[in-house]
């Protein structure tokens, strides 16, 4: 396991290929979401939102499957069997008639994509630990955020010039093509000594080894806070910036720019973390979050939205802030559990995952008229994470001193 030694630029760039697929899967769709509501007959954007959301539900039970299994039969295997049920789903949400259909798709989808996401994951600490993980998650979550920032401008081309159904045939393409540079480029990091035999108490021993590690579980719960709030923006920026403000053509590019400041925070905490260290940078980003979240919450509490600047100005600091936190979350969570790692990323990511679905789908109910019920979310649950950080502070000194006693 490597503590600071250079990484290469196509690790870099091949495992944010991985985790990007998913990003296709979700903001592509974003300017079609109504097109697509009225093929499927459906004509509700509080309904069509479940499109979004639900593909996250199948990111979590995917994780559950791929992750152990990883642990059992190797980190490539898990990847070529997610991407071809990936392709199936594509195909399933591109023939759907209903709704209901394409939701089923759309379920089926997040499922395939939970292994190359979560398996990027496990290579990544099979790799690295400590900062340096963290390091290298920003550095890859930059690659990361610039599918988000192409995605929606893409989906809308295609929309303009073909047919929503392109969107899903271009994911289809791109799955293929990641997954012949994964196979043709990756080696395999789970060392044979490491491999744990699969059986049905897997889960539950893995799940008893991270009752042990409650910081671990904590920021687990952090990560699902967030995820849920996050969540409700991806679903509901539709409704925010064409509904509200009927900016139906400048839509994308709002969506593109936002992205933009995500990935350059994200950029910037990579260089960062070395220096000030993944536990300052995520706890001041916290801060942030919820105290700016507030203050428009207190601004404009009972009143329509503000102009289109002001509004993009608070989401503008509310998304960097994602920077300092996902990367880093992710990583102080995992930090503990490197000897399972698969069943570790699987299980963490599942409990953050069915936190952050029910959140999304409450809060994104709310979102009619205007975007304060996106800001109350970002502030309640952003002090709640920012509640437990704390606490989790107070244990991580603990065990610091009790290793020190020893020594």
């Amino acid at each position: 396991m490597q503590e600071n030694q250079s990484v290469k630029l196509e690790f870099i760039a091949l495992m944010a290929s991985l985790m990007s697929i998913v990003a296709l899967a979700i903001d592509a769709i974003l300017p079609a979401m109504s097109a697509i509501g009225v093929s499927v007959n459906s004509v509700d954007s509080n309904n069509n939102q479940l499109l979004i959301t639900m593909i996250f539900l199948g990111l979590g039970v995917g994780q559950l499957l791929f992750g152990p299994l990883s642990d059992s039969l190797g980190r490539k295997p898990m990847v070529y069997i997610g991407f071809s049920i990936f392709v199936i789903a594509s195909v399933v949400c591109v023939l759907s008639p209903t709704l209901e259909w394409m939701i089923f798709g759309r379920v089926l989808q997040g499922i395939g994509l939970a292994a190359p996401r979560t398996i990027a994951i496990a290579i990544i600490r099979d790799m690295y630990k400590g900062d340096y993980m963290a390091r290298i998650m920003s550095f890859i979550t930059t690659f990361f955020i610039l599918v988000p920032v192409i995605a929606p401008v893409m989906g809308k081309f295609i929309l303009n010039f073909y047919h929503w159904k392109g969107i899903f045939y271009i994911q289809i393409i791109m799955a293929f093509l990641v997954c012949f540079w994964f196979w043709k480029r990756q080696p395999e990091t789970l060392k044979p000594e490491h491999k744990i035999t699969f059986n049905k108490r897997l889960f539950i021993d893995g799940f008893k080894e991270l009752l042990k590690h409650k910081i671990t579980l904590g920021f687990t719960i952090i990560s699902g806070f967030i995820s849920g709030v996050f969540i409700v923006y991806l679903s509901a920026s539709q409704i925010i910036f064409e509904k509200q403000y009927g900016l139906v053509d400048e839509f994308p590019y709002i969506f593109a720019g936002l992205a933009i400041g995500v990935g350059l925070s994200t950029f910037l905490n990579g260089s960062l973390v070395m220096r000030l260290g993944m536990w300052r940078l995520s706890f001041i980003a916290l801060v942030i979050f919820s105290l700016n979240a507030l203050l428009y919450v207190l601004l404009f509490w009972n009143s329509e939205n503000p102009t289109l600047v002001v509004i993009l100005a608070f989401m503008a600091i509310q998304f960097s802030t994602i920077g300092f936190i996902f990367g880093n979350i992710r990583a102080i969570a995992m930090e503990s559990i490197g000897h399972i790692a698969g069943i570790g990323a699987a299980i963490t990511g599942f409990i953050s995952t069915m936190m952050a679905v029910p959140i999304a789908n409450f809060i994104g109910g709310f979102i009619n008229s205007t975007a304060l019920p996106l800001f109350i979310g970002f502030s309640v649950f952003g002090a709640f994470s920012v509640f437990i950080f704390l606490r989790m502070q107070v244990l991580r000194n603990n065990e610091i001193q009790v290793i020190h006693a020893i020594k």
